[in-house]
């Protein structure tokens, strides 16, 4: 009788770069990747069961800018992805850098997270991602999916208060793991993930069997963003959503059936000016 699996929910390529570290020893940053990649795709980070095919696929970058004997300063890049029903097609769901990533690491030393405690900020913040990968995927198949994904992360944020390590604080104008979670979890910002789903499972997933239905429910979705912006201009997650989803709304809205592009383009522009060259390329 084969044991039932638990853990895996992840199959996460980790890419380790200490390319701007003069050091001839690579040995400890490929130690750091290997155990890295382990630590997150064979840890059990939640109680339901994934099949393979339904593990989530994501991506993590780490790019080391300096290193002194167990400590490290690094930026943090996380990508995740999900396939399209009916297509060949995986969609970027979260791309996300962490510019504040600090921890020490011995080489060979045991990753293992602990829920009740913050031992590492090294795990601590992998753990963190982790959970809102899992959040985020969850979101885009049913509405508000994600949020026992996202308490785990708010446990951690809040473990991790006190700590000397940056990018966890509750910080005004900064982009911090705080923010990102409570943004995630708070009424205020509801657009965002009602568009997520709207999105992905109302949009995306026909566009194979009904490309005008579908079209009209993504355009539909993204104008949901117009009434988050005038309760709060700047919402930090306008910004990842359109940070993951910027080509890929190009791309859907240059061919096949036809919307109102002129007033989409509008919509667009209104709630991400900051991709406004991208929204200028959509054309028929």
């Amino acid at each position: 009788m084969n044991a039932i699996n638990y853990g895996q929910e992840l199959n996460c390529e980790v890419t380790v770069n200490a390319d701007q570290i003069a050091q001839t020893n690579q040995q400890v940053f490929e130690t750091l990747e290997r155990e890295i990649a382990d630590f997150v795709n064979k840890s059990k980070w939640t109680n339901r069961i994934y099949e393979e095919n339904e593990r989530v696929n994501a991506r993590i970058f780490i790019t080391i800018t300096e290193f002194d004997s167990d400590r490290f300063e690094a930026t943090l890049q996380v990508q995740s992805s999900r396939p399209v029903f009916n297509t060949a097609y995986d969609t970027s769901v979260f791309n996300y850098k962490d510019n504040a990533f600090n921890f020490q690491y011995q080489e060979f030393e045991p990753l293992v997270y602990n829920p009740n405690s913050f031992d590492s900020n090294l795990v601590g913040v992998l753990a963190f991602y982790v959970y809102i990968i899992l959040g985020l995927d969850a979101d885009t198949f049913a509405l508000q999916g994600g949020d026992d994904f996202f308490r785990e992360a708010q446990n951690i944020v809040t473990q991790a208060q006190g700590t000397n390590f940056s990018g966890w604080a509750q910080e005004t104008g900064e982009r911090t793991r705080f923010e990102l979670v409570d943004n995630l979890m708070s009424n205020t910002f509801r657009e965002y993930r009602i568009a997520m789903y709207n999105y992905h499972r109302k949009g995306l997933d026909i566009l194979g069997d009904n490309n005008s239905n579908g079209k009209q429910v993504i355009a539909g979705s993204l104008r949901l963003f117009e009434t988050l912006i005038k309760r709060r201009p700047n919402a930090f997650l306008i910004q990842t959503f359109f940070d993951a989803k910027a080509e890929e709304i190009q791309n859907i809205f240059s061919d096949g059936p036809k919307v109102d592009i002129v007033k989409l383009k509008e919509s667009l522009n209104k709630v991400a000016p900051f991709y406004s060259n991208t929204w200028n390329k959509i054309k028929y």
